[in-house]
């Protein structure tokens, strides 16, 4: 596998695709994985650019728990493009669609011509006070509700789907079990955990401690409020845990019927499901990331599923890519590369 450049190429169902990721080259003073990853936190309110929202939707889910998702939809910016598809972002684990990446990322694609759609997963953000529910690695099935109900003149040139950190394993699985349902060109994961195991360890490691508190600290408030009643032993438990495979082990694997963090994990990381996605997807991974292996996707056999287009570059942190003369990070020109080669 090349650096910046995909493993594998062509499309089973039309003629081969010859894409070349453009190449990376870091932002300074923004070198090195933590101050990639750190980078909008550092700027504060200046990482989030002013986006506008033509309408909020809502998207019932299916399984009788009467929760409802909310998004965020966005018209294009100045002009519009003809024949564009849909651009739905994932946002991932404690994120919204207020997250910096979000709404950096609704910029670029609405500059571009592009409706976008930014959704909130569930129990995230405005989804929140409608949910009885959490959103977890795996949970595949919100987004097919998601995109069913979509109205129609919205799926009319398709959709381009793009996940963040965990909303990409997410997303990943998701194109595996139910891609093939729907008018989807291309999609895109950025920084996602296709190892979660693999992930939850790293989180333990000493020069990860501020990142891990951070994400703690944040599961647990994400379990507070809305109409979700919270017994006083469980809020015991929730403030007990000490790590995110506690919290995985004793919250999220119980609530979502799985044996234990271990079960969790093995269902729903991506790997596992990379070989059966028969739509172009690109798969942007940093290998200083310092919250996911490098190895989760190096010794992975890309070439045996020509839909997946890899790219590994050797810089850009976690969901950072901050890039040299640009105003928008790496992953947004790639993706939109990837996807006007698919459209070509």
């Amino acid at each position: 596998m090349t650096e910046a450049q995909p493993h594998a190429q062509g499309l089973t169902t039309s003629k081969p695709l010859d894409f070349d990721a453009p190449a990376f080259r870091a932002r300074a003073p923004w070198w090195g994985a933590d101050l990639q990853t750190l980078r909008n936190v550092i700027i504060g309110s200046r990482a989030k650019p002013q986006v506008s929202m033509k309408a909020r939707l809502s998207f019932p889910m299916s399984d009788d728990t009467g929760d409802v998702l909310a998004a965020a939809f966005t018209a294009p910016l100045q002009r519009v493009v003809a024949g564009t598809p849909l651009v739905v972002l994932i946002h991932g684990l404690s994120g919204s669609e207020d997250s910096s990446y979000m709404l950096t990322s609704t910029r670029f694609w609405s500059g571009c011509g592009y409706r976008v759609l930014r959704l909130n997963l569930r129990g995230a953000g405005p989804s929140r006070e409608h949910c009885l529910q959490q959103y977890h690695a795996g949970r595949t099935q919100d987004l097919r509700d998601v995109l069913r109900g979509l109205p129609e003149n919205e799926l009319v040139n398709g959709l381009i789907l793009v996940g963040y950190s965990l909303g990409g394993n997410m997303l990943l699985k998701f194109m595996a079990e139910f891609g093939g349902d729907f008018p989807i060109v291309a999609s895109a994961s950025v920084s996602a955990p296709i190892d979660l195991a693999a992930a939850s360890r790293r989180f333990l490691d000493a020069r990860n401690w501020v990142y891990h508190q951070h994400l703690l600290r944040n599961m647990k408030h994400e379990c507070f409020g809305g109409p979700v009643a919270v017994s006083d032993e469980e809020r015991e438990v929730i403030l007990s845990c000490r790590s995110i495979l506690e919290f995985d082990e004793r919250i999220v694997a119980p609530r979502n019927g799985f044996r234990d963090a271990a079960h969790y994990y093995h269902e729903n990381h991506a790997r596992r499901y990379l070989g059966q996605i028969t739509t172009p997807t690109l798969l942007i991974q940093a290998r200083n990331d310092p919250w996911i292996p490098a190895h989760a996707y190096t010794s992975y056999p890309f070439a045996d599923n020509p839909q997946l287009h890899p790219v590994l570059t050797p810089s850009g942190g976690h969901v950072g890519f901050h890039v040299r003369n640009e105003s928008e990070p790496y992953y947004d020109h790639c993706i939109h590369a990837f996807a006007t080669k698919v459209m070509a």
